[in-house]
């Protein structure tokens, strides 16, 4: 028998960020024909960009998978599941509108101000879920490591990419 219910759960994560995705592919482009991001100084430990695609399709589908663990374990949508699955929504929009900040406004220092509060949102779901159900730790817990990795990454590029103070 097919669980939809879990399939959508970790679908669902999912839909949003392929929206983000869509919704920059073929935008904001510079006078020379290149993406604004690649004409930003990004440093040399910058992943390349294929790579986003596939880890954020298996980090947003381990976190939908760990959502599942709880509305289950929760018993549905109970008063004990509310705290933890309104943690989840929340960092989960902070999440999906991180893109249309830092790419579609151009806005590299929000950005990062943006993922701060994405990342403490997303230390508090993971923190609710895990005391729901400690399994939900193996697959949120890379998706913290990837946000803290994400968040030094959008650091360094804002502050490669400041402008110079005029003398």
């Amino acid at each position: 028998m097919v669980n939809w219910g879990m399939i959508g759960a970790i679908i669902s994560p999912n839909v949003g960020g392929w929206l983000g995705a869509l919704t920059m592919s073929g935008k904001v482009k510079q006078p020379d024909g290149k993406a604004w991001y690649q004409t930003l100084n990004k440093p040399s430990w910058t992943p390349p960009s294929w790579l986003f695609g596939p880890a954020w399709t298996a980090l947003y589908s381990g976190m939908g998978y760990a959502s599942y663990l709880v509305y289950t374990e929760c018993g549905g949508l109970t008063d004990d599941a509310v705290l933890p699955l309104s943690l989840y929504a929340g960092q989960l929009l902070l999440n999906w509108t991180w893109t249309p900040i830092f790419f579609g406004k151009q806005k590299i220092g929000l950005g990062f101000a943006h993922m701060l509060a994405l990342d403490a949102t997303a230390v508090a779901c993971t923190y609710s879920f895990y005391n729901v159900d400690p399994t939900t730790a193996y697959f949120m817990v890379p998706y913290l490591g990837w946000l803290s990795f994400a968040t030094c990454l959008n650091y360094s590029i804002w502050q490669r990419n400041k402008p110079k103070p005029k003398i």
